[in-house]
């Protein structure tokens, strides 16, 4: 049966949703690859690979840097771009934009960046690891939601959007952090320069431009001038993300936009090509959701697992509980697994309880619980912390070996929660149910009915 034209339609948001869970399977696979490469007797090679120097020199230009530092600055610039759209998206339409929806996944957000982060100052204060306290503070929305779905319908919705618009405001908190603790030495000519492309930006969007390849070029313009500022360049992403029109293409009573005049008899009477319908209606789109849907494959089957490969490889030269019993690997792992659920949690029921928020309708406390347990996986972003934060390798490592331990800790004690809770509900979902249609006692064939002797009488 060949498809019909709205399964056509549909098809790039079928292939759209079906993302978390490939991307994320993916992204696990190049960790354990990494870690491999690392530990294997081709070690030396896995780092050698990531300190070749690319680029090219022009004109006094000088752009040669190592491949790794390509990686974390220019590709994860991208990555920050489509969280800043994300974060637009749901300021503007989604889970944060009223303040009764935006009330409790912005409480869960700052109880699990704020206790992480003490706790691991706590553990470190005055050593020179206590610069590693932003570490522990960020939420992989990609593996956490990746998570969710491997669970599939046991998970309602609600709780996959409220998941969702914490770890945006995680991430938007992420972002802050980066930006006013993780930042070197300012030089102001180039951040002016910085500023004066940015408004350029906000100007063209306030004058109606929509031509997404304009600000794909300011904003790489955007990112040089931060990368000369001290400012880190990867912030660009989410300046242009900012920039970026969200308003649709709005059609008339009789033609739908740009070349080709669509009627809507035609849209209605089927009289049309279906490509061209599906071109006519993406020009309708937004430039902000037409480049995030662009950007999302890349950023899910590229970028991130590029950024895993050249992050996550850590050579284990002692013991790995060693490691983890140092200061940092201890208050990276306490941060992340206790500091998060605790956070997530607590904050969620005080802004519950004094009336500040609601908690979404068909969920319970420990759905809740178990979203606080996966708000602990800090992989992506806890991984860009601690290249930002340390730079002797030996303090690299122990970080990372906190952030997997305590990543794989939060990804399956999450899990095991939400599957408990799921059975739960379905238990006591089934329950009155079953005491409606418990059957009745038989009686023999030859038994009276109730009454019968008086009646009979």
């Amino acid at each position: 049966m060949s498809p019909t034209p709205l399964d056509r339609l549909l098809k790039p948001f079928k292939r759209f949703a079906a993302l978390d869970i490939s991307g994320g399977i993916l992204l696990i696979t190049c960790t354990i690859v990494a870690l491999v490469w690392a530990n294997s007797p081709w070690h030396d090679s896995y780092h050698h690979v990531w300190e070749t120097q690319v680029g090219f020199a022009i004109a006094g230009l000088d752009m040669k840097m190592s491949l790794h530092h390509w990686i974390n600055d220019g590709l994860m610039a991208l990555f920050f771009l489509v969280v800043g759209l994300e974060i637009k998206r749901e300021l503007l339409v989604g889970e944060l934009s009223t303040f009764k929806a935006a009330a409790l996944p912005v409480a869960a957000a700052a109880g699990g960046m704020l206790l992480p982060a003490a706790i691991y100052y706590g553990v470190n204060q005055g050593t020179e690891a206590a610069a590693g306290w932003g570490i522990p503070t960020a939420t992989d929305i990609a593996f956490a939601l990746g998570v969710l779905s491997l669970l599939g319908k046991r998970v309602p919705v609600s709780l996959k959007l409220f998941l969702t618009a914490l770890a945006v405001v995680d991430d938007l908190g992420a972002v802050l952090v980066i930006a006013f603790f993780y930042t070197a030495e300012v030089k102001l000519w180039a951040l002016a320069a910085a500023g004066g492309v940015f408004a350029s930006m906000v100007a063209l969007n306030r004058m109606g431009l929509r031509n997404v390849r304009v600000y794909g070029l300011l904003g790489v313009a955007l990112w040089g001038f931060l990368m000369a500022s001290g400012v880190h360049a990867t912030l660009a992403g989410v300046l242009t993300a900012i920039a970026i029109p969200s308003t649709k293409y709005l059609v008339d009573s009789d033609h739908l936009p740009m070349q080709g005049h669509l009627t809507l008899r035609e849209l209605v009477q089927g009289e049309f090509d279906h490509a061209h319908l599906g071109h006519e209606l993406h020009q309708t789109e937004s430039p902000m959701h037409r480049v995030e849907h662009a950007l999302l494959p890349y950023i899910d089957f590229l970028i991130m697992p590029v950024f895993a490969l050249a992050n996550a490889g850590l050579t284990l030269h002692g013991s790995p509980t060693e490691a983890l019993a140092s200061n940092v690997g201890m208050g990276v792992m306490l941060g992340l697994f206790i500091g998060k659920q605790v956070g997530v949690f607590s904050a969620s029921w005080i802004a519950v309880k004094t009336g500040l928020a609601e908690l979404p309708k068909g969920l319970r406390w420990g759905q809740i619980y178990g979203a606080a347990l996966l708000a602990g996986i800090g992989f992506t972003m806890s991984l860009f912390v601690t290249g930002l934060a340390f730079a002797d390798s030996g303090t690299v490592d122990q970080s990372k070996l906190g952030i997997l331990g305590a990543s794989l800790l939060s990804a399956f004690a999450g899990a095991g929660v939400l599957i408990w809770q799921s059975r739960k509900v379905q238990a006591e979902e089934q329950l009155p149910e079953n005491e409606v249609m418990a059957p009745q006692a038989e009686l023999p064939a030859n038994a009276p009915m109730e009454g019968a002797e008086e009646e009979a009488a």
